[in-house]
């Protein structure tokens, strides 16, 4: 077996400009942006671990991480996303079948690594994951959650919603009748950012949202991509103050929405129904977008906005000499037994 030599995992805050000239422009790729996954290391760095990335060759490939350990003894223990990733993939310049096999070099030590929120179309990861077998891994493969989108083909709000159900369509235009007499809509600025934070924080905590895994990672996220021109951030506010909030990215002709809440005293005004629909008016007529994508998870509201749902999966790269991988093989066979007596008994 081979292992190359040149395959190295560095702190986070150890990464040089040169390396961080090596991630998409988050203007073209949000997900594969050092600004995306800065922003994850300074807000959303799970208990125990710490942000590090793996450098390949002469950076043919960075595939950011989290870590355990500290200082030269860092040993990785998964990609580095999070809740909040729509996406995550290695970020490879050179050949992807030679990247996996040196991740899997330091991806052995650890006995099982764990990679979240992977897309099939993405062309690179199918040769990346063979590299990876052919490093001594095996590759068990899991469903990790479903991304709603659609693309749009036009900038016109309206010429949007036609092609819409018929129970949307007459839920927003009642909706936005009442609401243009009690609420006010605002798309928020460099120049107020601020006022459009606080508002979003008030909302939030008003709503139906469990509290956040990592309570810093929205204000956080929203100042990153504000700074990058990236941000998309409304409030729908009534005669006492805001009543909903979302925010949305808009990258590489993409339209995301990251996170959205309403305060749950005013649910019969539909405000999130309401935002969503100017946020989109706003969005489709500024930006012309190629694609809407209402992120991960399977809301049952999201289908009546986007009718595609594109699947994210996750891999567990397990080295069957390790402690921990035999230990990870063990349970996924139990589990595949387990399964397989559920479907007997139907």
């Amino acid at each position: 077996m081979v292992i190359e030599d040149d395959t190295r995992v560095l702190p986070w805050s150890a990464l040089d400009q040169f390396s961080i000239a090596r991630f998409a422009d988050p203007a073209r790729d949000l997900f594969a942006s050092h600004l995306w996954f800065d922003t994850l290391a300074r807000a959303a760095t799970p208990h125990g671990v710490a942000a590090g990335c793996v450098v390949i060759g002469d950076h043919t490939a960075l595939v950011p991480v989290w870590c355990v350990g500290s200082g030269g003894g860092l040993v990785v223990q998964a990609g580095q996303s999070s809740p909040y990733s729509l996406e995550f993939a290695p970020i490879i310049a050179g050949d992807p079948f030679r990247a996996g096999r040196c991740f899997a070099g330091l991806a052995r030590r650890r006995g099982v690594v764990r990679l979240d929120a992977l897309d099939e179309r993405n062309p690179a990861i199918a040769p990346f994951l063979a590299g990876c077998r052919a490093g001594g891994l095996q590759v068990q493969r899991f469903a990790h959650f479903g991304d709603w989108s659609a693309p749009v083909e036009t900038d016109d709000f309206d010429r949007w919603l036609a092609t819409r159900p018929g129970s949307l369509r007459s839920t927003i235009t009642r909706k936005l009748k009442r609401a243009r007499s009690t609420a006010r809509f605002h798309l928020f600025g460099a120049d107020d950012l601020e006022v459009g934070l606080a508002a979003f924080e008030q909302v939030y905590a008003k709503s139906w949202k469990q509290p956040e895994p990592f309570p810093l990672f929205n204000i956080t996220c929203m100042r990153a991509l504000a700074g990058a021109g990236l941000l998309r951030l409304a409030v729908l506010a009534g005669p006492s103050g805001p009543i909903a909030a979302q925010y949305w990215a808009v990258s590489g002709g993409r339209a995301m929405l990251l996170k959205l809440a309403h305060d749950e005293a005013y649910a019969a005004l539909s405000p999130g129904t309401v935002l969503t629909a100017q946020m989109l008016d706003a969005i489709l007529a500024r930006d012309r977008p190629s694609l809407l994508d209402f992120g991960r998870g399977d809301d049952a509201y999201k289908r009546l906005w986007v009718d595609q749902r594109h699947e994210r999966y996750g891999v567990m790269l397990i080295n069957p000499r390790h402690p921990r991988g035999l230990a990870a093989m063990a349970t996924a066979a139990a589990g595949a037994v387990r399964r397989r007596l559920r479907q007997g008994r139907r």
